[in-house]
């Protein structure tokens, strides 16, 4: 098939592609669709850049490597989601094992270690804005469960089918985990919108 032609394809078309026929051109096009979109979702759960990279290169070494597991069932953004979403919870739940370890636990013979400084760069506020970080803060306060249906359904925009068939869960619970999480963070950041 045609680079051209390959452009005018659907994602489940191009994951078909890839599938039957190890097109890889296909896979790269899927690639260069959902790279950006998951890096934002990522980044959006974590809250730290390389952490965000290499939980989106893992992601899609998953797609590669797993090609094979994907059924035209479901939509491909709602599997690739999925892998992106368990690998974000994983990485989560070990950065929450390593803070449980006192930095004076590390090591004795007098060693000295560098603590990153987690405020944001003036480029980063530049490019961001203030009141972009200031959510993306509150947004990692906000419990893990409704963190991430708010980040599916008002920042990726997926509807609350997909995001139902994506967890696994009814839309009910899926709208009920919105809006408790819409009101935690509405609670974080109401001094902030209503000066």
């Amino acid at each position: 098939m045609s680079e051209k032609n390959l452009y005018d394809l659907s994602d489940e078309e191009l994951i078909g592609e890839f599938q039957l026929n190890n097109e890889v051109r296909a896979f790269e096009i899927l690639v260069a669709r959902y790279k950006n979109p998951l890096f934002n979702y990522v980044f959006r759960f974590l809250g730290d850049y390389e952490q965000t990279s290499d939980v989106v290169q893992e992601t899609m070494i998953k797609v590669y490597r797993n090609k094979d597991s994907y059924k035209s069932i479901a939509k491909f953004s709602t599997w690739i989601y999925t892998i992106a979403g368990n690998l974000a919870k994983t990485e989560l739940q070990r950065r929450k094992r390593k803070n449980l370890f006192s930095i004076s636990s590390f090591g004795e013979d007098n060693e000295s270690f560098d603590i990153k400084d987690e405020e944001a760069t003036p480029d980063v506020l530049a490019d961001s804005g203030i009141k972009s970080e200031i959510i993306q803060e509150a947004l990692l306060k906000i419990s893990e469960v409704y963190r991430e249906m708010i980040i599916l359904r008002d920042i990726q925009e997926f509807s609350y089918e997909e995001i139902a068939e994506m967890k696994g869960i009814s839309i009910g619970t899926v709208k009920s985990r919105i809006n408790r999480g819409r009101a935690q963070l509405q609670q974080l950041l109401k001094h902030i919108f209503n000066e």
